[in-house]
């Protein structure tokens, strides 16, 4: 009787995490809604606020991902930042493009091949922006010349939870 309670217990607190959710907002945009130009590659191509929710237990870092699945050669990846403390509540506005940040956040590389953000800027037409945050339960131990490819094949694993905010752009 007491495996199967410790079985029942232990399959309760995987459904719990497996329902786990988390929302992803900025300041600067609604869901859904259009990215101000001032955070695009016309406007001052700073990274726009965004607002971190409280994540789950078992929350080590946040890892963030923002790319354009609209661009014409495929998905174009805008931001990839990891090592976000699990204590951190926001992102503010025109964080620096630098390898690492004040508070151990990691940046990698984008399509653009710089480190950092670099904004929306669509040759032409309304394109997607999709911002992934993703809950882990571990830090990762990462170059800074890291892709989106390489942090998603080390975060696999490692993620309780996903948040998205989509913004749309137009040129």
């Amino acid at each position: 009787m007491r495996r199967l309670v410790l079985v029942s217990a232990g399959l309760l607190s995987v459904l719990v995490a497996q329902g786990a959710e988390m929302d992803l907002n900025s300041q600067a945009f609604r869901p859904g809604g259009m990215i101000p130009a001032k955070y695009t590659c016309d406007g001052a191509d700073i990274s726009p606020p965004l607002t971190l929710p409280d994540p789950p237990a078992g929350t080590k870092s946040f890892a963030l991902i923002m790319d354009d699945p609209d661009a014409p050669v495929g998905t174009w990846v805008h931001w990839v930042i990891w090592n976000i403390p699990a204590t951190t509540r926001a992102l503010e506005e025109n964080i620096p493009k630098t390898a690492s940040l004040p508070n151990g956040a990691r940046q990698g590389t984008n399509d653009f091949k710089r480190i950092g953000y670099g904004g929306p800027c669509p040759p032409s037409g309304t394109h997607r922006y999709f911002f992934k945050l993703y809950a882990l339960d571990t830090t990762l131990n990462l170059p800074p010349e890291t892709t989106k490819s390489v942090l998603e094949d080390t975060m696999r694993g490692h993620i309780l939870v996903q948040a998205d905010l989509i913004g749309k752009y137009t040129r």
